[in-house]
């Protein structure tokens, strides 16, 4: 099943409410909340409070990536404030069965992401334990950047082993080229400038359903 989880990182943070109601309203299903720690990403976004205020406004699915260090202390918290879905990096975590279990024991789907320069191998010995991998198409942190479409040799390789898995892809993903991240087995498709900064969002949104 194909997805858009537009990113809140290119919303209106003054209107964060609304904006959020309004990718909902208009076809997407999950919310992409990018969270940074200005540590394992150069920027700071938000924390648990603001996805616990925007939970009762909002039915979606609260795809919450953790661009964090030590996302061990943190995911307790960010599951009790609503997150539907968290996923940490595989370059932040030490002991990532340690990590799988915790996350299943908070009862979250699970989610793994890989950056531009991490070797899609890596993960593969978990990938059968989680229920989303994500494959950074830039290099995390700040959005608006162009996609890497190299890394979407990634999507193919981990689409072919695992058919079933969702797999996700963050990072310059717009309507005249999202057929190419859908081609290489991606059916999660974060969108962010290219949705919130749009004239039409809606029209963004459907283009990606649609492609």
């Amino acid at each position: 099943m194909r997805i858009v989880s537009p990113s809140i990182l290119s919303a209106d943070f003054a209107d964060l409410k609304n904006q959020v109601k309004m990718v909902t309203d208009n076809g997407a299903e999950y919310v992409h909340i990018d969270v940074m720690d200005g540590h394992f990403v150069p920027n700071i976004s938000i924390g648990p409070c603001v996805i616990e205020s925007l939970r009762p406004y909002s039915k979606a699915v609260f795809d919450v990536h953790l661009m964090i260090e030590n996302p061990e202390k943190y995911v307790e918290s960010f599951a009790k404030s609503g997150a539907d879905i968290i996923t940490v990096h595989l370059e932040a975590v030490k002991d990532m069965d340690k990590m799988i279990e915790q996350l299943r024991s908070l009862g979250v789907k699970i989610g793994v992401s890989i950056n531009p320069e991490t070797d899609v191998e890596k993960l593969i010995p978990f990938a059968d334990r989680i229920d989303m991998a994500l494959v950074m198409t830039v290099h995390p942190g700040f959005g608006g950047q162009s996609l890497i479409e190299e890394c979407l040799d990634k999507v193919k390789v981990l689409r072919q082993k695992f058919p079933e898995l969702d797999i996700e892809v963050d990072g310059g993903i717009k309507p005249s080229n999202v057929k190419l991240a859908l081609d290489a087995g991606a059916n999660v498709i974060v969108a962010g400038s290219a949705v919130f900064c749009a004239e039409d969002p809606k029209a963004v949104i459907q283009q990606i359903l649609q492609a």
